[in-house]
């Protein structure tokens, strides 16, 4: 590959690394420096990474080091951040306290900054979308037997933008911004993934950290998130911004819950399952917020409570 030669990689061993559906990474052994190469799948992938890296690092927020680019391959060359992520360091028993710690100044960082241009919304009616994609494509069949009429999915629409209505989309978001996409570095906590940011509300990022649908995190250890992130952004107001975290999270809720249907149903991961108890947890705690009323009451008058869990 062209791209190693030039740089220096030539003779590095390549390493394999789990992948996704989106990109491909291998890992360089022997180089002159730890990197990564990236393969995306389309050049809009590639251009919003590099785009969103360029910003982060512009702003002082960690995020992997772009150290050259074939744009016709669809590929990058990447700084390697090491093996364990901040998902890794709490699985492997490390302290949560200072971990959550840096990733809520990285997330306060990243939010305060003016966001750059050309971020594609993440505002009522991408969320409504999305939640309607896992929820009633998937979970409502799967639950019901059937797929839910013209009248549900209107309702579902105009309660979702009835509730994050008053909550404008007027800041960076990363929209995945949990522990497996952080990584612990000397330049404080690194976002990785960071091609699908957008432009959304800021507490939509800080719900996907501390009501994680992946892992229990401590009240406690929520609470302290809360009262940092305020204190490192202190032109918010802390009740709106309460409203704001409750009915992100009653969207973010609904549609991981649902999601992990689709995960089993459609892709034969039936492991994801798992999380479908604490997702439908969380979901119940944000409903009782005044701020989530529009959808509370339209699950209240399609979901019973009884109802709401893996099908």
């Amino acid at each position: 590959m062209k791209l190693l030669e030039n740089h220096g990689f030539a003779a590095a061993r390549a390493e394999t690394l789990p992948g996704d559906a989106s990109k491909r990474y291998t890992r360089l052994h022997g180089g002159p420096r730890p990197a990564l190469v990236m393969q995306t799948p389309e050049a809009g992938y590639l251009d919003a990474f590099l785009r969103v890296a360029e910003h982060l690092r512009a702003i002082g927020v960690a995020t992997p080091e772009v150290l050259a680019v074939d744009r016709p391959g669809l590929t990058a060359l990447v700084e390697d951040l090491g093996p364990a992520s901040m998902a890794d360091a709490l699985d492997a028993g490390a302290d949560p306290g200072p971990l959550y710690a840096e990733a809520v100044a990285s997330l306060a960082r990243a939010a305060a900054a003016p966001p750059p241009p050309g971020l594609p919304a993440w505002d009522a009616a991408a969320m409504s979308r999305t939640a309607a994609a896992t929820f009633l494509d998937w979970w409502w069949p799967a639950r019901f037997g059937a797929p839910p009429g013209d009248a549900v999915r209107a309702g579902l629409d105009a309660a979702i933008r009835e509730m994050l209505a008053p909550f404008a989309a007027s800041g960076f978001v990363h929209r995945d911004y949990f522990p497996a996409n952080l990584m612990p570095t000397p330049r404080g906590m690194a976002l990785i993934d960071v091609q699908d940011a957008a432009l959304g509300h800021p507490a939509y990022d800080l719900v996907s950290l501390v009501e994680d649908a992946r892992r229990d995190v401590a009240p406690a250890l929520r609470e302290a998130a809360l009262r940092q992130y305020l204190a490192a952004r202190p032109e918010l107001d802390a009740g709106d911004f309460a409203a704001a975290m409750a009915a992100c999270a009653a969207q973010r809720h609904l549609r991981v819950a649902a999601l992990w249907v689709r995960l089993d149903r459609r892709d034969g991961k039936p492991h994801y399952l798992q999380h479908g108890p604490r997702c439908w947890a969380l979901l119940g705690r944000a409903l009782s917020h005044p701020a989530t009323a529009p959808l509370a009451r339209f699950l209240d008058a399609h979901v019973p409570p009884a109802l709401r869990g893996n099908p």
